[in-house]
């Protein structure tokens, strides 16, 4: 029999397999479309603080949606990656904060250049998006593998933090089933490019 660990290696491949085939004309257009319909998500509405990431590569888009959520009000949390793959956080002041940051062994990621406010600062938001690579009927989140987003929803569950919890995928990455292990944590919602789906 499969693991789930093992299964989820074998889903991570050909996810990213989709992924890497689309055309930069495809990517842009769903990000437009993913940011329309995370816009009038009820749990984002009224968030005055949200917790968000910058995309890399073919990651469904975040940019406009930061922009967007930046100039209706709402603070953006953007991550930091650290040595241990811990996250730390910093505010979003638009496009001109961010700074390419190269880590060993891994993608050069965008990361806001202002003061670190600190790990825990992720407990005090409104709403968290998170990125993935899929997500199941169940919502459960297929992560990358590296660990970092299990540590945050650990900490908001040892805070007692229960900001809605959503993630923003391309419509084929709504799947059947994402293999699960005990540290695994469901969403609330799915943004996509067709539409909203709650759980």
């Amino acid at each position: 029999m499969v693991s789930d660990h093992s299964a989820k290696a074998d889903l991570r491949r050909e996810l990213l397999a989709a992924r890497r085939a689309l055309t930069p004309a495809a990517a842009a257009e769903a990000a437009e479309r993913i940011a329309a319909r995370a816009l009038d998500l009820p749990e984002l509405a009224g968030a005055l603080t949200v917790a968000a990431y910058v995309s890399v590569g073919t990651e469904p888009g975040t940019r406009a949606l930061l922009d967007a959520l930046r100039g209706r009000g709402s603070r953006v949390l953007l991550p930091v990656l650290l040595p241990d793959n811990d996250l730390d956080w910093a505010a979003y002041d638009g496009p001109g904060s961010l700074a390419e940051v190269a880590h060993p062994g891994k993608m050069r990621l965008l990361e806001p250049a202002g003061p670190r406010l600190g790990p825990d600062a992720v407990t005090g938001a409104d709403a968290v998006l998170l990125p993935g690579l899929a997500v199941d009927g169940r919502g459960m989140r297929l992560g990358r593998g590296g660990g970092s987003y299990d540590r945050v929803l650990a900490r908001l569950a040892a805070a007692g933090a229960r900001p809605p919890l959503v993630v923003l995928l391309y419509d084929d990455e709504v799947v059947a089933r994402v293999p699960e292990e005990p540290h695994d944590h469901p969403v609330q919602a799915v943004a996509t490019p067709s539409g909203v789906r709650r759980f």
